[in-house]
């Protein structure tokens, strides 16, 4: 290993507090390298983003609609029960990534109650949002009055999902740190469509295929910094290497600075850690950057990230949330994009 790459994890490996401190000179424009990427002003709806950033968006999402549900379902949850589904008419949801399958297979209308911080039009448009987390109550849940609980995670959802199933409640939990094509086939059998899942998590693998294809053959893995407004308290953090966009950048042939610090889930890292980091790529997904309260609010979250080599290039990649800050239906074309893009940049 050489010195300079020591110097760099050294201040990784230990910057795990977050500091307030930083320039404030407004960024260069950016450089001819994210040229073949979707131009900000090409997504419908979305606000405007600052003069050299980027909006990737990967596009429409695989979908298969229409299609007869086959009820009562027999699956297994992953924490281990064997669970009966009879009733798919109000899903209670713990998260966004199983939404974005249920929308997949046209059962939007049927989410019930969704979390409080859904970014997605399904959730809401519940009749209910909700607090979900690994204190919630199963009485609080159990007075919505839901037809199924269906989890993502086992750390905040399997002692829930086992209380539900006390008192005769079917609860699934479909785990967050598994495959994308996994949990979108597991997802779609808890709703009575195992086929259609099969075919839907197909698409996406194929679409992963071809993602970790175009960042193999590009030769070179650029640096990215993947930040959050959320995830250490209310602190902005870094994906680490268990978060399911560390997973999607490495796929997609860049090195997540998250992961090479050693830091877990979405961590805060200092304002020494992001320059030593040397990120030639920020990448905020479009709920983030609203949390952050825009650009002035990423730049005063993390002011050193001005001083790396994407902040002098100005090189912002902003992506909807479903195609990169979890694992589900969305993560194909997500991949794709973000792919596509790495490989259009020059080597550093």
């Amino acid at each position: 290993m050489n010195m300079t790459h020591c110097a760099r994890l050294l201040p990784l490996a230990t910057a795990l507090l977050l500091a307030a401190c930083g320039g404030t000179a407004p960024p260069p424009a950016a450089d001819a390298g994210t040229a073949a990427v979707t131009a900000s002003k090409g997504a419908d709806a979305a606000p405007a983003l600052p003069a050299g950033w980027t909006r990737l968006d990967g596009g429409a999402l695989p979908s298969l609609t229409g299609q007869a549900a086959v009820l009562p379902a027999k699956v297994r949850s992953d924490d281990g029960a064997e669970v009966e589904v009879d009733d798919t008419g109000r899903i209670i949801v713990g998260g966004d990534d199983v939404i974005a399958v249920i929308d997949a297979l046209g059962l939007g209308a049927q989410v019930f109650a969704a979390p409080k911080n859904t970014t997605t039009a399904s959730g809401r448009a519940a009749p209910h949002q909700f607090l979900f987390n690994r204190t919630t109550g199963v009485e609080g849940v159990l007075s919505l009055q839901g037809s199924l609980f269906l989890g993502n995670s086992l750390r905040r959802h399997t002692e829930l999902a086992q209380k539900l199933r006390a008192v005769g409640e079917p609860a699934v939990v479909v785990d967050d740190l598994q495959p994308a094509p996994d949990k979108v086939r597991k997802i779609a059998a808890a709703l009575g469509l195992a086929a259609a899942g099969e075919q839907l998590a197909g698409q996406v693998q194929q679409q992963l295929d071809q993602a970790a294809a175009i960042g193999k053959a590009s030769g070179h893995a650029p640096r990215v910094i993947h930040v959050s407004a959320t995830g250490a308290g209310g602190a902005p953090t870094v994906a680490g290497a268990d978060s399911a966009s560390a997973q999607l950048i490495t796929l997609a042939g860049g090195l997540n600075i998250g992961t090479e610090a050693g830091v877990a889930n979405y961590s805060a890292l200092s304002n020494e850690g992001v320059v030593a980091a040397a990120p030639q790529v920020i990448l905020v997904t479009e709920h983030d950057l609203q949390l952050f309260g825009g650009a002035d609010g990423l730049w005063k979250a993390y002011p050193t990230l001005k001083q790396t080599p994407a902040g002098q290039a100005n090189r912002v990649w902003v992506m909807p949330d479903v195609q990169l800050k979890y694992a589900s239906v969305g993560s194909g074309v997500g991949a794709l994009a973000l792919a596509r893009a790495l490989a259009a940049l020059p080597p550093a």
